[in-house]
């Protein structure tokens, strides 16, 4: 039998996405997809390769719209990134938005308008939104206007549901940092090769938001992310989509598959535990999320985290002007 690598056998049954901004790096590994986040472009611009995008960005725009300026640099990444993909780029609302539904909306449709005059056209983008309530009601407006959406920031199973509710495109649901919390929690006590694998709690979280999508013919997409080993990676292998940094996919590109290799999620395990239907009006989200310690802990640090990023991003402009 030919030998086979861990990422050529994860693409039979898995798209494969890039999380970067560095698209020169992304080459080698020819995902179909990219994602960008502000923490990402912020890295990037502050590599020699990249800094001319920001220099350009600013003197074409300028600053005295530190917000448009930034959308501007962000679409010019998903430019630059489109060309080297063949599929669609995910390209971020501003944190500092996450619970404006009305100006999330507002921003998005500028983004895409960004996007159009490039030539780019809507199946080519999604556009990324944390997971809260105000950041799912905007994804919905989006959606009915032909705007798809990449709802990430999502550690809680009524998160999930509720984007599913809403017809979201895609959800970004973020393994690792579901792993850190319980890690963390447990101490001294965490048993890193007892909790590997299927029993690692981000990958328990993504099982079960692919069984109940499958169960209820949701079409929603879902794409594990945020990744801290190759092991978490490869136990959802099948899953709709994983968006994975470029040093993990380089590791993945030196491991050779298990011979025999069977990806560990398929539709089949939808009809393995019946999962009732449920909905969630906004009090009952609230309170759902509210009762997940960890999701709540999660979705405001990463709003915090993308916030700050974005803060650091306009000072950067500043400078540059």
């Amino acid at each position: 039998m030919a030998y086979m690598n861990q990422l050529d056998a994860l693409k039979q049954s898995t798209t494969v996405v890039a999380d970067t901004g560095d698209f020169n790096q992304m080459v080698q590994f020819q995902p179909q997809d990219a994602t960008t986040n502000p923490s990402l472009i912020l890295k990037a611009v502050q590599k020699a390769d990249y800094a001319p995008l920001l220099t350009e960005t600013v003197q074409c725009v300028g600053t005295q719209d530190l917000a448009r300026t930034m959308d501007e640099l962000l679409v010019q990444f998903g430019c630059a990134i489109l060309k080297l993909v063949p599929g669609r780029v995910s390209t971020e609302v501003d944190a500092r938005l996450s619970f404006d539904t009305a100006a999330t909306v507002a921003r998005a449709e500028r983004i895409m308008a960004l996007y159009n005059q490039q030539g780019i056209g809507n199946d080519r983008v999604l556009i990324k939104i944390a997971s809260t309530w105000e950041g799912i009601q905007a994804a919905q407006q989006l959606e009915a206007r032909g705007i798809r959406t990449n709802l990430t920031l999502l550690f809680a199973f009524c998160q999930a549901v509720a984007c599913g509710n809403a017809g979201v495109q895609l959800i970004s649901p973020f393994v690792g940092r579901i792993y850190d919390w319980y890690k963390k929690q447990a101490g001294s006590q965490w048993d890193e090769v007892a909790m590997a694998g299927a029993n690692d709690p981000g990958v328990q979280s993504v099982r079960r938001i692919y069984q109940y999508f499958k169960q209820h013919g949701i079409g929603t997409e879902i794409m594990g992310a945020s990744f801290r080993n190759i092991g978490q990676i490869m136990a959802l292998s099948g899953c709709d989509l994983l968006t994975i940094s470029p040093d993990l996919l380089a590791q993945l590109s030196d491991a050779e598959a298990p011979s025999g290799f069977v990806p560990a999620l398929n539709p089949a395990m939808a009809g393995e535990e019946p999962m009732p239907a449920i909905r969630y009006d906004e009090a009952s989200f609230r309170y759902a999320l509210n009762e997940d310690a960890m999701a709540t802990e999660k979705l405001a640090e990463g709003i915090r985290a993308f916030a700050a990023d974005a803060g650091k991003l306009e000072q950067l402009m500043l400078a540059a002007a």
